[in-house]
């Protein structure tokens, strides 16, 4: 008999789930309502845990409107890694921090906010961060901002 453990495709489907639920303002405990399982269990598709079976992601793609064909665009490409976009927009914050980046209409604010995540994502990894990296705006794109004084 074959195994049933998920996999990497399990892990993508589930982070797709997650950034679809994100993006429409849908919390897990009302998608767990709309399919009729618990909160628990939409927690465990998202982190790819569990294997969504095939009737249960017609379901999901009902409730977030989307075609079930959605949740594997990105698979096309090969298996899904830590860095896919997928991913990446799976974790918890991130889609809030890029649609506040995207709202940022300033090139210069936006280059200075990634540059800030990167220094603190650096320093919190244990890498050590250089503050260089923050003073690195092109000298002919500074601003003079009013003293708060």
């Amino acid at each position: 008999m074959a195994t049933r453990k998920s996999g990497p495709l399990d892990a993508m489907v589930g982070a797709r789930i997650r950034m679809l639920r994100i993006n429409r303002g849908i919390s897990q405990t009302r998608l767990a309502e709309r399919i009729g399982v618990t909160f628990q269990q939409v927690q465990k598709y998202e982190r790819g845990a569990n294997r969504v079976g095939a009737s249960r992601l017609a379901q999901i793609a009902s409730v977030l409107d989307v075609s079930v064909g959605e949740f594997f665009e990105s698979s096309q490409a090969g298996s899904p890694g830590m860095n896919s976009a997928v991913r990446l927009l799976a974790e918890p914050g991130a889609l809030r921090v890029l649609k506040a980046y995207a709202r940022t209409p300033s090139p210069r604010v936006r280059s200075c906010i990634a540059k800030l995540v990167e220094s603190i994502a650096d320093r919190t990894s244990g890498t050590k961060a250089t503050v260089a990296r923050l003073n690195t705006v092109d000298l002919g794109e500074q601003r003079k901002f009013p003293s708060r004084g």
